[in-house]
């Protein structure tokens, strides 16, 4: 596995970045109907993106 380095401010933005992101697809799959196939894909893929961060170390 690639080991990623990042400043604290760099894994803080990113951190923030993909959060904001993943909330923005939630909401975009509740929009299109949450039971939908549709709106769970969108939900899914927000939620892989907001908890990215999870696996990455910061110095």
């Amino acid at each position: 596995m690639t080991e990623i380095a990042l400043s604290r401010r760099q894994y803080r933005l990113l951190d923030t970045a993909s959060k904001l992101v993943g909330l923005g697809l939630v909401a975009a799959g509740l929009e299109a109907g949450g039971s939908t196939p549709t709106g769970i894909a969108l939900a899914l893929v927000g939620t892989a993106c907001a908890t990215v961060t999870v696996f990455l170390s910061h110095e």
